[in-house]
């Protein structure tokens, strides 16, 4: 089973298929990645360093923050993939929710 690669993949659907569009869901795909291995803090900084240093993904630091920053990222999608993505997120009809993310829930 190749479950990294059956999460992220579904996600680089959401972009553009523009070569932008692809650089850009390349990039997103990597940064999951970075937050998930036990490199370092998941600080932006060190997420950059950990592209670089693991994944020989070379970006610009301006270019990287930028991308981290950008109002036109697909969220929507994502989210809604994302969730797609959870085997059974329902028990007795009620979506399980994971309480220990702080502010999850708030208004």
């Amino acid at each position: 089973m190749f479950i990294l690669r059956d999460i992220l993949l579904p996600l680089q659907d959401h972009f553009s298929k523009t070569t932008l569009g692809r650089e850009r869901a390349s990039l997103f795909v990597y940064t999951i990645l970075s937050i998930l291995v036990p490199f370092t803090s998941s600080m932006t900084s060190n997420l950059w360093r950990c592209l670089d240093t693991l994944f020989g993904f070379e970006i610009k630091n301006k270019r990287f923050y930028t991308f981290m920053a950008s109002s036109t990222l697909p969220w929507a999608g994502l989210w809604k993939t994302i969730w797609e993505l959870i085997p059974s997120p329902e028990t007795d009809r009620r979506a399980m929710l994971p309480h220990e993310i702080p502010g999850l829930l708030s208004p």
